[in-house]
């Protein structure tokens, strides 16, 4: 009989263990599916978030077709002014580097022997008129008295042939008073055009002498208007011929680009002028072919010698499509951009690019107002939702121009 109330015992201990048992069970299940359920979920709204992207809007403009180059500014007139008589320096007119306008007196010589040559050749001009007056009375009563028979033919022939000698003597005279002028004017230099002047060579009392071989007195350039040199290579010609052809040859637009200028600010600031002189051969050796523009230069910003860069405009496209070159997708000979579609999802668009420019360039492909995407592209697959925000050409600009605004704003 005790073994029995033993048995029931155990029995009931059994029991119980299996039930804590199944109830642990249970318990570590349900909290293992409560930490699954929210990683899946988490997952799942991963997959469907939208992608932070920057993009830019295309747009529509007309877009100067140019070319850029180097270029050396040069003169389009230079002259070294030297002596054309032996004499000395009386004076000096202008400073080093005066601005002088056409036909201003530059340098005055010594002229007294001059004066006296002309002095002289005038004297001997007026004593041969005297002569020749004499001898037109003696032929007028030469005349007179042939008619009345005193005299032969032969007499008024004499009398006629001295007239005539005297009268040539007349004209060598007068050649020779204004030879005397000419020596005369060469003791005072003048300038032969407006320009600027460059370091004087003389001083008062320097003797100069007319020699092609001696040191000017003065170089003077022209500055206004002004010219720029510059090359282009061979691969351009076919486009600067059709681009001067005929009468476009005079409209031919040339900029000189401004040093430290850049984008907008570049074009705005760029000095204009015209193409007038396209080279009729190709250098052989450089494969380059030379071109000259001509600018006004009023405020002398350009100067002779100056190192600038040339863009020569050849034509305009109208109309054209651009977008930002740093959102070009290139696979091989594939180029292509996103846009973000009108569900606001990732559309891969294949453009065909045609003239770059600055940050920018030509495509088509595209149409004016679709939002191409610059910023975030790397990852990016057709389809995929977008989350939109502007974007910079110049990220880097914009990133300093945030963090001075936010400087700023934390000053305040």
């Amino acid at each position: 009989m005790r073994s029995k109330p033993l048995a029931l015992t155990l029995i009931v201990i059994a029991l119980a263990g299996a039930g804590w048992w199944w109830k642990g069970r249970s318990t570590s299940d349900g909290a293992a599916a409560a930490a699954s359920a929210p990683a899946s979920g988490a997952s799942g709204t991963a997959k469907g978030a939208p992608q932070l992207v920057g993009v830019w809007r295309a747009q529509k403009q007309d877009v100067p077709v140019s070319i850029e180059a180097s270029g050396t500014v040069v003169a389009l007139a230079t002259v070294d002014l030297r002596a054309q008589t032996t004499s000395t320096v009386r004076e000096l007119l202008i400073k080093d580097g005066d601005m002088v306008r056409r036909g201003q007196p530059l340098f005055r010589f010594d002229d007294r022997a001059d004066r006296a040559n002309l002095d002289k050749a005038r004297a001997q001009l007026a004593r041969d008129r005297a002569s020749l007056n004499d001898l037109e009375r003696q032929l007028k009563r030469s005349e007179e008295l042939k008619s009345q028979g005193f005299v032969a033919q032969n007499a008024v022939d004499t009398a006629l042939s001295n007239v005539e000698a005297a009268r040539a003597l007349i004209q060598s005279d007068e050649a020779a008073v204004q030879a005397a002028q000419v020596s005369l004017s060469y003791n005072e230099v003048r300038a032969p055009f407006a320009g600027r002047a460059g370091q004087l060579n003389v001083v008062p009392g320097t003797l100069v002498q007319a020699n092609a071989a001696a040191l000017p007195l003065v170089s003077i350039a022209q500055l206004h208007p002004i010219g720029v040199g510059f090359v282009v290579p061979e691969t351009q010609l076919s486009a600067v011929l059709a681009a001067t052809r005929g009468s476009k040859a005079e409209g031919l637009e040339a900029q000189v680009l401004m040093p430290g200028a850049r984008g907008a600010k570049a074009a705005d600031e760029a000095i204009k002028g015209r193409v007038t002189f396209v080279d009729n051969l190709v250098d052989a050796n450089t494969g380059t072919l030379r071109l000259k523009a001509e600018f006004g230069n009023d405020k002398l910003a350009l100067w002779p010698g100056q190192y600038v860069r040339v863009r020569m405009v050849l034509r305009t496209l109208k109309d054209a499509v651009v977008v930002p070159q740093a959102a070009i997708i290139q696979r091989g000979n594939e180029r292509s951009v996103y846009i973000v579609g009108p569900d606001k999802t990732a559309v891969q668009k294949i453009v065909q690019t045609r003239y770059p420019f600055g940050e920018l360039i030509v495509v088509e492909g595209v149409e004016a107002g679709d939002q191409i995407v610059l910023d975030g592209k790397q990852n990016l697959r057709p389809g995929v939702p977008l989350k939109t925000q502007p974007a910079s050409l110049n990220p880097a600009a914009a990133s300093a121009r945030a963090a001075s605004a936010t400087a700023s704003g934390a000053s305040k």
